[in-house]
């Protein structure tokens, strides 16, 4: 039906209304009309129903309910996709940061920072100034240090997410059931999605390679950085003091148990920590390359998923991780400048970074505990340290 049709049918379907309404008590006419829609609509739209529009207006032809019907349809169906979801959402572009004020000018108080290819949504414009709301913040960036509208650097600097909802989730070579396991992911990990355009399964990236997942055990989402808060920043400052402090005791006190050890002469397969720091954590766990990978497994020796083994490296030295590579995306603190025992997080994957563009980690269970380079052999979605 082209844009002529449809002007008609709405035409004729609010001149039969007005007709059959008109003989109708007033208080069925009161209507709260819906922007862009004949006010005779507005009723079967704001309750989300045209059965309550033809209760409500009983003895309206059954006729005219199917023409409001098929209307209401055709309109809500004409302003469906012409509006990008990042028509409104703006893109930092700076060297560093811009400050969110909380008044539209340079006399504005300081309330966050919005750091460069951090997201906002748009609220208003007031003159060179835009009302945003990133996060936790809402306030003032002058519109010069932000870029509005631009959906492929919207695109670029964001990451479509499918978080598993299931305990266990089969990753498939093909979009089907009968099809091949590529890989096992766990509850609550969160993949990037690298094509929708399958009905009823999302293309996702794992350690494995490119597999599908059925959409009944995900959920999707776009994830965006977004602004860091005055308090948000003092309260992260204050955390990551507080973890290096943690982290260097931890690590004089596996020294002193090492020191202990071979003064009583223990020995084992392995060899305890030595020394302190990320280099360090380097160190110890590239004795275990060689070793079995294991789905849910934990044990340095006996055999540990990805995150298993991240998480029992670091807690030789004292340091307690989750077992979730999602999970260790907020660990510790992001940095840009890789070091030896830097955390090295990818869609559903983790490994620890030992210098060199090489990470050792629990690849798959074919590659098992190995090292791997160069360190972006797959887009790395955050570097955590810990030391």
């Amino acid at each position: 039906m082209n844009k002529n049709r449809k002007s008609l049918r709405y035409a004729a379907c609010c001149m039969a209304a007005a007709i059959t309404l008109g003989s109708l008590p007033s208080p069925v006419r009161a209507d709260i009309p819906v922007a862009g829609v004949p006010a005779i609509m507005s009723v079967a739209l704001a309750d989300n129903s045209v059965n309550t529009f033809t209760n409500t207006s009983a003895g309206i032809s059954s006729n005219l309910a199917d023409c409001v019907s098929v209307a209401v349809v055709e309109a809500e169906a004409a302003g469906k996709g012409k509006k990008s979801e990042y028509a409104d959402i703006a893109i930092a572009q700076v060297d560093n940061y811009v400050n969110v004020r909380d008044a539209a000018g340079e006399e504005g108080n300081v309330v966050g920072k919005l750091y460069n290819n951090s997201a906002a949504t748009v609220e208003a414009t007031e003159g060179d100034w835009y009302k945003i709301t990133s996060g936790n913040v809402t306030g003032y960036v002058k519109s010069e240090f932000v870029v509005c509208g631009d959906e492929e650097l919207a695109k670029k600097v964001s990451r479509r997410v499918a978080t598993v909802e299931t305990e266990t989730l089969f990753v498939r070579t093909e979009a089907t059931t009968e099809s091949d396991v590529l890989g096992m992911v766990p509850d609550q990990e969160d993949l990037t999605v690298t094509d929708e355009s399958v009905d009823g399964w999302t293309k996702v990236a794992i350690e494995e390679g490119e597999g599908y997942v059925s959409n009944d055990y995900v959920t999707k989402s776009i994830e965006f950085v977004t602004a860091e808060s005055k308090e948000e920043e003092e309260a992260r400052l204050a955390k990551e003091e507080a973890e290096r402090k943690a982290a260097a005791e931890a690590a004089e006190k596996a020294a002193a148990s090492k020191k202990s050890s071979r003064s009583s002469g223990s020995s084992g397969k392995a060899s305890s920590p030595s020394g302190s720091g990320g280099s360090a954590v380097a160190n110890y766990a590239c004795q275990f390359v060689g070793g079995p990978y294991v789905y849910g497994g934990t044990s340095l020796t006996g055999g540990a998923d990805c995150s298993g083994f991240v998480m029992a490296v670091y807690a030789a030295f004292g340091i307690g991780l989750p077992h979730s590579s999602s999970a260790m995306t907020g660990v510790g603190y992001g940095v840009s400048d890789m070091q030896p025992g830097d955390i090295i997080c990818y869609s559903g994957h983790v490994g620890i970074y030992i210098g060199n563009n090489t990470i050792v980690h629990a690849s798959n269970p074919s590659g098992g505990i190995k090292y791997t380079s160069p360190v972006n052999y797959r887009p790395i979605i955050a570097i955590r340290r810990i030391f």
